[in-house]
């Protein structure tokens, strides 16, 4: 029976379970596991920002996971220059994708070439955009006590 090669694309920015039950998941399935990681620019052209983490301990961090065989670095948007560069079986997506325009342009172009696009839950409970907003909210009070601890008292 040949290989199947499974591939779980993602930023993994500020990594988290959520990352790391896909990745679980997804070797679950597959008995070799590529695991694309979006470069910073390509995440800044999908979200609108780049990363907190740099490309580099990115990949470092996903290729140090033990569901993980390989680690590629996605430097164009679209999924089939990946396919063509990895030749994957699978494509492991988290379900937020499901039922989208994006998930079905990729459910279209995928078995255009016989790749199978397989969902899994999203972790709702954490995410990275979560993460993010509380670094955020954690910057700008950890600023604002700064400027209230160094601001000029007032001695009447």
């Amino acid at each position: 029976m040949p290989e199947v090669v499974g591939y779980a694309p993602g930023v993994y920015d500020l990594f988290h379970v959520g990352h790391l039950n896909v990745l679980r998941q997804a070797r679950a399935r597959c008995d070799r596991l590529v695991a694309g990681v979006v470069s910073d620019e390509m995440a800044l052209l999908a979200k609108g920002r780049p990363p907190v983490v740099p490309l580099l301990e990115r990949v470092e961090i996903v290729r140090s996971v033990r569901y993980v065989d390989d680690v590629h670095v996605e430097t164009v948007p679209d999924k089939l220059v990946a396919w063509r560069q990895v030749g994957f079986d699978v494509l492991f997506k988290g379900d937020d994708w499901r039922g989208t325009p994006k998930g079905e342009k990729l459910e279209r172009d995928f078995a255009a070439v016989g790749v199978r696009v397989v969902y899994f839950p999203y972790t709702t409970r954490t995410s990275s955009t979560q993460l993010r907003a509380a670094l955020e909210a954690l910057t700008a009070d950890s600023s604002r006590n700064h400027l209230t601890r160094n601001a000029p008292q007032n001695s009447t």
